[in-house]
């Protein structure tokens, strides 16, 4: 407000002052002027970068766009979120291009996350975020991840360190999401529409594979190794990844979040949106048919069953009941395709070898499990165990389960309680989903529930969370579990009470630290 006894300078000068002020000053830049300036102030950095060595010109452009995203991750949890969502589904990708190790950009975000929440902790002193019994269940599987470097059976140290991350480390995700959506239910659902967004662009561009196939890079990198050529051509097809690091990570992937469309099209959601939704999810439907995963084929009936019972839906019910009539008719017809002859090969597991042979490998390693209570330590099978200790016989075991993987790694204790997690997620999302009574938010209970209940099916067959970007778009899922019902007129009142006294215990810490 300009100060009343300061006479106006109307003269030319005057007037250009005062617009200047207005467009710079008092809008921050936020003006076609200021826009203007910030771009002309790029151009000098862009001839002094344009001038400088490769190597120094990549260093000051990583430098100049990385600062200020470490310092607004610090302070923007829910912006750290949507980067890591991000980062896990271009980090798949982009290693296909380099062999950098970029895989700890994902570990820096998370470490910038945990540390701007526990600056924030030192004046809140608030931990409501992390007192749920999933929360607790949680801690449980990371001190037992943890504790494995003891583990006197474990080959390799070192193993322990590459594999702890992605079964366990990458769950503080959850406790991140956790805390910033405590209170944010803006910040959920912009999350949620992101995670919609990359599910979608995954969708087209696996779609964009297959119709006019993988640039020269994809087909270097898959024609790299024997192994994975032989992954990814099967049945005269070549399968196709999208972004993911292989395809079966993204037929899981598809059908999950085509389940999911359909679970928030038959819920509360607004015309628009179910039209969206449908589409959305028919993409997605028609990308798995071309990554040839018989496990995400197979995950599609067990999806739609968990969801009509959720529901118990009478509409559902009857589509449901016309829809598996005509699956069936599908599985029964001949075909001379290979990608649909794939498909029905996936409900005919009495002829499928493959199936037979995981069977026959589980009986053979039951009494290793039987007789090891916490396993042969993280990292022992798979690919760690092939490159740290290569002549042991565990690293040659194909364990293709999530489940018979913890069995091997982790023992019989171990099993127990990847089992009492499972369980302990489903019921979080069954408790909150019968509880709440916003239309809404029940739908995105039941669609996130649905969506965890196939992955926990899934992990029986493959390694179905273990892989980004799956692993950090699950652990953000469990977040919403525990802070979708804080909006909730059934939970609400609870929590503002709870808010209100956190702020009095925090405000009399606060007294007594000055």
């Amino acid at each position: 407000m300009q100060d009343l006894f300061t006479p106006r300078d109307n003269s030319p000068w005057g007037k250009f002052k005062t617009q200047m002020r207005q467009q710079l000053v008092a809008q921050k830049l936020s003006s076609p002027l200021g826009l203007a300036l910030l771009l002309l102030a790029t151009l000098p950095l862009s001839y002094l970068l344009a001038t400088l060595e490769l190597n120094v010109s990549v260093v000051m452009f990583i430098g100049l766009i990385g600062v200020p995203l470490v310092i607004f991750c610090l302070f923007n949890i829910t912006f750290a979120i949507g980067l890591m969502l991000f980062v896990s589904l271009a980090l798949p990708f982009a290693l296909k291009y380099t062999d950098a190790p970029i895989g700890t950009l994902l570990d820096l975000l998370i470490l910038l996350s945990t540390v701007g929440i526990l600056l924030r902790q030192i004046k809140e002193r608030d931990w409501a975020f992390a007192k749920s019994p999933l929360s607790y269940m949680i801690l449980i599987w990371l001190y037992f991840n943890v504790m494995q470097v003891l583990n006197p059976e474990a080959q390799s140290k070192l193993a322990w360190v590459y594999t702890v991350r992605s079964v366990a480390i990458q769950q503080v995700v959850f406790f991140i999401g956790a805390f910033a959506f405590q209170r944010n239910r803006t910040g959920i659902m912009a999350i949620l529409k992101l995670i919609i967004g990359i599910c979608f662009v995954s969708a087209l561009y696996g779609l964009k594979q297959n119709f006019f196939g993988f640039n020269t890079q994809e087909t270097i990198w898959m024609m790299a190794d024997e192994e994975r050529y032989q992954l990814y051509h099967q049945w005269n097809m070549v399968r196709v990844p999208s972004f993911c690091y292989d395809p079966t990570t993204f037929g899981i992937l598809m059908v999950c979040f085509a389940v999911f469309c359909g679970a928030m099209v038959v819920g509360a959601t607004k015309t628009p949106h179910k039209i969206m939704l449908s589409i959305m999810g028919l993409i997605a439907l028609w990308a798995t048919a071309y990554t040839g995963t018989r496990t995400a084929y197979g995950l599609i009936p067990v999806g739609a069953v968990f969801f009509a019972g959720l529901i118990l839906s009478r509409r559902v019910l009857v589509i449901g009941g016309i829809l598996a009539v005509l699956g069936v008719g599908f599985v029964m017809k001949s075909t001379n395709s290979g990608v649909i002859y794939r498909i029905q090969s996936a409900f005919k597991p009495a002829q499928d070898d493959s199936m037979n042979l995981r069977l026959s490998n589980q009986k053979k390693i039951q009494p290793y499990i039987q007789s090891h209570p916490i396993g042969g330590g993280l990292g022992s099978c798979g690919v760690w165990g092939k490159r740290f200790n290569p002549e042991s016989e565990l690293a040659n075991f194909p364990h293709d389960s999530s489940f018979v993987r913890m069995g091997v790694e982790l023992g019989w204790i171990g099993l127990i309680l990847y089992t009492l997690f499972h369980y302990v997620v489903l019921r979080t999302g069954l408790y909150y989903f019968i509880r709440c009574r916003d239309p809404f938010i029940k739908s995105l209970y039941a669609g996130i529930t649905t969506w965890l209940f196939m992955l926990a099916v899934a992990c029986y067959f493959q390694e179905a969370i273990l892989q980004l970007p799956m692993n950090v778009i699950y652990n953000v899922f469990l977040a919403m579990l525990v802070t979708l019902k804080n909006f909730d007129p059934a939970f609400e009142k609870e929590h503002l009470v709870r808010i209100r006294k956190s702020n009095i215990v925090g405000e009399a810490l606060k007294a007594q630290m000055d």
